[in-house]
């Protein structure tokens, strides 16, 4: 029996966790082959061993740009084209939030020319989150405004699908009674807040009591991928050895955001997407030079409360649960996505048209996240192992 040609391209582990979350929507049809490939990308070293967990069909770059496809997936613009196929591209994190400064080349992240077009060659359909990215889709290449399809966020349906598990995705995690979590997030990037984890670190570590708290720390792949597993894992021993608990790249970081009682983060997604969970958020970091002005991150940025050197940790987290209006990150959490609930919908419909098929004759679930797996330096530190 024949069956159309899916080709997933996953250059970074961040990409690959993204399309994850479309491919699930081409599951038991039979008349579908999935097929990766990993193109050569600065990041991409865990690329190989994530994929070879899926126990995908895995195919060489050189291979797979011979071929031809009757759909293809990315997530990023690096080399897309030379895939032989129509190609869906895709956002990889929340929105469109970081600003470049590259000369002829600066822009929105995601949203530059040679983003939407590599080597001059437009896919066949851009998804975006939000309408109001078609603005500056306009601006910067208007062009591919005629390909562009609002989708949603996968990521977004996921989390709010997930919401009314908090309390088994904290007993899952082996939270105990009265015990809060906080959960330290960093993007990539020496702007980020895994640049200034030397100051923060200890201040989790040596200021949170560990009967009332427990920290987990949500670092992004690229950190992990830049400076190798050894190195990352090298800086962090001393606190995984206190008990901080590491999430590793690999995991699914979703239900672990979900859990906490507060966050800490920066200009990522993550933080973003912490928006959605309730719990009260601190900036360590927030470099207007690399965030999209016109992007919910700016928004957050002028409202989350920044995280202060010189005052007690304990007696921050409890001012900004006191200080926390749910009201008031509403129209932030509001600009991730203006298709809520509606990815699946939206992303099965066009990837099936695409490949000139009909549709599954059912409604594609978002299905809730899976229960956590406590992090590495939970099993053991501060002298005490979890029940």
């Amino acid at each position: 029996m024949g069956r159309k040609r899916v080709l997933a391209v996953v250059h970074t582990v961040t990409y690959g966790k993204r399309l994850l979350d479309v491919l699930a929507l081409l599951e038991a049809d039979f008349r579908l082959q999935i097929f990766f490939t990993a193109p050569p990308h600065a990041f991409g070293d865990d690329v190989p061993a994530f994929l070879a967990r899926l126990g995908s069909v895995v195919l060489p770059w050189e291979q797979a740009t011979g071929m031809t496809f009757d759909l293809a997936l990315a997530a990023g613009p690096r080399g897309v084209e030379h895939v032989n196929a129509p190609l869906i591209t895709l956002p990889h994190g929340a929105n469109y939030l970081k600003r470049v400064a590259e000369g002829a080349h600066s822009g929105v992240a995601g949203l530059r020319r040679q983003d939407l077009a590599p080597g001059g060659r437009l896919p066949a359909a851009v998804g975006v989150p939000h309408r109001d990215e078609l603005r500056e889709l306009a601006r910067t290449c208007p062009e591919a405004l005629p390909l562009a399809h609002v989708l949603g966020d996968p990521v977004h349906d996921r989390i709010t699908a997930s919401l009314s598990l908090r309390a088994a995705y904290r007993r899952a995690l082996g939270l105990g009674e009265g015990q809060k979590l906080v959960v330290a997030v960093s993007t990539w990037g020496a702007h980020s807040s895994f640049g200034r984890f030397d100051a923060l670190l200890p201040r989790l570590i040596c200021e949170l009591p560990a009967a009332r708290y427990r920290t987990a720390l949500l670092v992004h792949p690229n950190v992990w991928a830049g400076h190798g597993a050894y190195q990352v894992r090298s800086w962090l021993s001393r606190c995984v050895h206190l008990g901080m608990g590491i999430v590793p790249p690999e995991a699914d970081w979703r239900s672990v955001l979900i859990a906490a009682d507060w966050i800490i983060g920066d200009h990522g997604s993550v933080t973003l997407y912490g928006t959605l969970t309730g719990a009260p958020i601190l900036l360590a970091a927030a470099p207007e030079h690399e965030i999209n002005p016109a992007s919910p991150a700016a928004t957050l940025a002028a409202q989350a409360p920044r995280l202060s050197p010189t005052h007690p940790l304990a007696d921050q987290l409890a001012y900004v649960s006191r200080e926390y209006r749910a009201e008031e990150y509403a129209p932030i959490s509001s600009r991730i996505t203006s298709e809520p609930g509606r990815f699946n919908r939206n992303t099965r419909r066009l990837m099936y048209g695409l490949l000139g098929i009909g549709q599954p004759a059912h409604e594609p679930v978002t299905v809730p996240l899976p229960d956590p797996l406590p992090p590495a330096g939970w099993v053991r530190g501060r002298g005490e192992a979890l029940a």
